[in-house]
């Protein structure tokens, strides 16, 4: 198989036929949705190729026959019938800004005036759309595909901004309910976005939305499979190891069986043929970052938590779900589905190495002041844990506390508690790429923390010393018999038991014993 061009940082669809770059042939997903619906919601991180699909829509629906050789959708679409396309796209431009969504509007909206020759007829937005689709289904005697690009983008943007965040929310709830307003004259309408907001503050209007976010058969209708890499991209895959791709860039899934990876990391990977946090480091999540440590959300708890579908769905402007906001962001992705009382949930959990290492790096980036330096600790922690230098790992949690400035306490009371303890020890073993687990449960409560590493298993239980008292770390460890259920593993188990002062904020004990 000949190498072909990677198609980084391309989003048309045409210039990736014309030009011969690799493809992962999505129209059979498209041809589908066309078939057996008309208003269409999906929801996908940045980056999933979500503007790549909506422009395989557009050419579709436009008849552009020649760039479909070959592909499924090739020889099930009626390319007699062309169809006007008006889409919008909001994936460019700064939208913090009051009144800079009314001008970008009327901007594209001008453009599409301009390229189908239609006359503007009002100075509203939602009006001008409603004349453009008339007048379109009328010149052509064909109905229009409306497409919506990061529909969302122009709220997202000013989260930090609550009151332009909702003028562009109520701004845009007009615009979308003229879609409805406007049915005879549509043909098939598709809007992408990184989150859902809820039907009631922003789809009002426009409620006759099939969402297909969370349907499994169109799980994989964005991001590149197992298979796909085999049949498609076969070539690049010379001189790497397939395990440590897994590893380090699938894992995603929206409720179906097969999971995907990121493209724009599988993309960058072949370029750079270099393992690294490709898509994670294209957007610092500053403001998820904060909101999880206002929330005082525990590191800890990230990974396995437990949501209904309608709590994935809740997003608005000041009323954000932990949950949906980690699982719309793509740092969260369904881990399995769970079935109680007849209603269904889903058990989330970190996607790969790249999201689980490079989310709790930037959390002990937030806890530290940037004093962190993940490069420094790397090293010696592996050769600590592989030569068990228990005074060594006590130097490093030392270390570690200490680099997290008093003014940080001053704004919470969780030095309190020793869940906060177990948070950061627990972001910094999945910061280093260690193989870490919270809370892990047997049959007589449930350890703090159980790390394998460097051939042992080291059982962590956490206390604050003012609340528990002196020894009472290693006694728990003991009585509950938590080494007890990793025996089987045929290594070593260390108990480890932290104790933390409220006072100084570091470790005041620090015990270890062979189990």
């Amino acid at each position: 198989m000949a190498r072909k061009l990677l198609p980084i940082g391309i989003q048309t669809f045409r210039e990736i036929r014309e030009r011969d770059c690799y493809y992962v042939d999505k129209t059979g997903f498209a041809v589908r949705l066309a078939e057996e619906g008309k208003h269409y919601f999906l929801s996908r991180p940045r980056r999933f190729g979500k503007s790549l699909f909506l422009d395989t829509l557009k050419e579709l629906f436009a008849g552009s026959q020649e760039l479909f050789a070959g592909l499924q959708a090739r020889d099930r679409w009626d390319w007699s019938v062309r169809h006007p396309v008006v889409r919008l796209d909001f994936s460019g431009g700064d939208f913090k800004e009051p009144g800079y969504l009314r001008a970008n509007l009327a901007a594209q909206l001008a453009a599409i005036e301009r390229r189908t020759a239609t006359e503007r007829c009002a100075d509203t937005a939602p009006e001008r759309l409603s004349h453009l689709l008339e007048t379109l289904h009328e010149r052509s005697g064909q109905r229009v595909a409306v497409l919506v690009d990061e529909y969302d983008k122009p709220i997202l943007d000013a989260l930090e901004e609550p009151e332009v965040a909702r003028a562009s929310r109520d701004y845009l709830r007009g615009l979308y309910s003229m879609i409805k307003f406007c049915d005879a004259h549509v043909r098939f309408c598709f809007l992408t976005g990184v989150s859902k907001f809820s039907k009631v503050s922003l789809f009002t209007g426009l409620n006759n939305l099939i969402d297909i976010t969370l349907d499994p058969s169109y799980s994989s209708i964005c991001g590149y499979t197992e298979e796909d890499l085999r049949t498609v991209f076969g070539p690049e895959l010379e001189g790497l190891d397939r395990k440590r791709v897994r590893d380090w860039y699938n894992g995603y899934t929206w409720g179906g069986a097969e999971r995907v990876y990121n493209p724009f990391d599988v993309l960058l990977l072949f370029r750079n043929r270099e393992f690294a946090a490709w898509w994670f480091e294209t957007g610092t999540p500053t403001f998820l970052v904060r909101t999880l440590a206002e929330r005082r959300v525990h590191a800890a708890t990230l990974d396995g938590m437990l949501a209904s579908r309608k709590l994935l769905g809740t997003f608005d402007v000041g009323r954000i779900a932990t949950e949906a906001l980690l699982f719309q962001t793509g740092y969260l992705t369904v881990a399995g589905v769970e079935t109680e009382g007849g209603r269904k949930f889903y058990r989330l959990g970190y996607p790969n190495r790249e999201v689980r290492e490079s989310l709790n790096e930037s959390l002990l980036d937030y806890l530290t002041g940037d004093a962190w330096r993940p490069e420094e600790h790397l090293g010696p922690l592996r050769r600590i844990l592989q030569e068990g230098d228990f005074a060594g790992l006590e130097e490093r949690i030392r270390a570690l506390f200490a680099a997290i400035p008093h003014d940080w306490y001053r704004r919470n009371d969780t030095d309190c508690f020793e869940g906060h303890y177990a948070s950061v020890m627990y972001a910094y073993f999945a910061s280093l790429g260690q193989d870490v687990r919270a809370e892990d449960s047997g049959c007589r409560g449930r350890a703090d923390l159980a790390l394998r590493a460097g051939g042992r298993m080291y059982v962590f239980e956490f206390k604050v010393v003012e609340r528990a008292g002196t020894g009472a770390a290693m006694a728990q460890l003991r009585e509950r018999g938590y080494a007890d259920k990793y025996r089987h593993l045929g290594v070593p188990v260390q108990l480890v038991g932290v104790e933390f002062s409220k006072r100084t904020r570091n470790v005041e004990r620090f015990e270890t014993e062979p189990a």
